[in-house]
């Protein structure tokens, strides 16, 4: 296949990836733009219950990522009832994991925020805020799944069109009830969970729709099968880890962001936090673009490895490394340019608009090795090796933690601990994908592999 071909199957699922990706992320910063004019505490509530939830739902990213893997070999392999099959056992697994995991957090919203050590006001608003989002967990989890079925059979635009009306609705339904309109009362904070949580459960019922159609014109049961669910959690295993040493690496930097307010100006660590919160959903916004081409890179790997074409899956990846370089080019251009006018966009806050100008020109630095680390961690998820990115995951993490920790302590402040997080948390990872990815151990085919 030629380069320009290889281009254009990576834009036919890339492009709308890419597009979805962006809208996903709008949740959060549609949340942060409203209820950052409701106050500064506010705000950094919404940071804390963010991160809880962003890596609780985080934790279960397998069910997208190892179903679309697992759907495109048995795609690749011709076996598309098969694949169906699989991924209607991956949303059996979706709802047996989301359920006692939404009560669980709603129930311990409080246990669960106190662990970050805030001060009081910003934990009431965390806790207050958590208490209901948490609510959408088992809808999310069903997006998650039902998403990862669509990219295995090479559907990217479904995902698409229902992320941009979730997003749409999420943002009508946070202004309405956040500050009240007509018969809607004014909620404040917690109308912006409440409305987050509505859209949630309505993109979940659209995506699991396509998925069950799909099935259904297969000739592919819908009911559960128990087998299935249980090979598919522990295909998750690996996946699970790896996923879990990420958000603990995220978990330890706001950890280390936390302690740092605290002993730099005691009890008023709002400024610091909700901060590192905007940092980091700006960040988190760029992941999801550069992940695009990893989403690509997903399904691609799994059909070809799937079909037993070890050299058209050399060939894409090489261009999908390319697309990855060129795309944190970009990015990290477009944020180091807007970094002073971000601010603005979320909060009137002037100290924390000052604060957040040279955190994001050190996130703008770590752009170009982001989009590598990103297309290559795709390829080995659509490879289906898991259990490499599980150890490599533990041992970035046992690296990062204690030195941007210690960063923390020494009295860095906010910018060094995002230095330290460029350099050395993306630096690894960098390590770690490039050297799997010269190898030929992870060029396994066949549909069961």
């Amino acid at each position: 296949m030629s380069s320009r071909a290889l281009d254009r199957e990576i834009a036919r699922l890339a492009v709308p990836a890419f597009l979805a990706l962006v809208a996903e992320p709008l949740f959060l910063l549609g949340d942060a733009a409203v209820v950052g004019h409701l106050g500064t505490r506010e705000l950094a509530g919404l940071g804390l219950a963010g991160t809880v939830l962003t890596t609780v739902v985080g934790l279960c990213i397998f069910l997208a990522y190892g179903t679309t893997a697992g759907v495109a070999r048995q795609l690749g392999a011709g076996h598309r009832r098969a694949a169906l099959e699989q991924g209607i056992d991956g949303l059996w697994l979706a709802v047996a994991i989301g359920v006692p995991v939404t009560l669980g957090t709603s129930l311990l919203a409080g246990p669960l925020v106190t662990v970050f050590g805030a001060s009081a006001g910003v934990e009431d608003a965390a806790t207050e805020y958590l208490r209901i989002a948490g609510a959408g967990i088992t809808p999310l989890l069903l997006v998650l799944a039902s998403t990862g079925v669509l990219r295995g059979l090479q559907d990217t635009r479904t995902p698409l069109v229902v992320a941009v009306v979730g997003n749409a609705a999420n943002l009508a339904l946070n202004l309405t009830l956040v500050y009240g309109a007509g018969p809607a009362p004014r909620l404040e904070l917690a109308g912006s969970a409440l409305g987050s949580v509505l859209a949630q459960v309505g993109m979940a019922v659209a995506l699991v729709a396509a998925v069950v159609r799909a099935a259904r014109r297969e000739g592919a049961p819908l009911r559960p099968h128990p087998a299935g669910i249980r090979a598919a959690g522990r295909a998750g295993v690996p996946l699970l880890v790896r996923t879990l040493t990420l958000r603990a690496a995220l978990l330890v930097t706001t950890w280390a962001v936390v302690l740092a307010a605290g002993e730099a100006s005691g009890a008023d660590d709002a400024v610091p936090i909700a901060t590192h919160q905007l940092a980091f959903t700006i960040w988190g916004f760029l992941a999801y673009v550069l992940d695009a081409i990893a989403i690509a890179a997903q399904a691609i790997t799994g059909r070809h490895l799937g079909a037993g074409d070890v050299a058209a899956t050399r060939a894409v990846t090489g261009r999908m490394v390319g697309w990855g370089i060129r795309s944190g080019i970009v990015t990290g251009l477009l944020l180091a340019a807007s970094s002073p006018w971000l601010g603005a966009l979320f909060t009137p806050d002037g100290a924390v608009r000052d604060a957040l100008v040279p955190v994001l020109l050190v996130a703008a630095l770590a752009q170009p090795a982001a989009g590598v680390v990103f297309v290559l961690d795709g390829v080995l998820i659509g490879a289906g090796d898991g259990r490499y990115l599980a150890l490599a995951g533990l041992a970035v993490l046992g690296g990062y933690a204690p030195l941007v920790l210690l960063t923390s302590a020494l009295g860095a402040g906010l910018t060094g601990v995002w230095a330290v997080f460029g350099a050395l948390f993306m630096g690894g990872r960098l390590l770690t994908l490039v050297r799997r990815a010269r190898s030929d151990a992870w060029l396994v085919t066949g549909a069961g592999a």
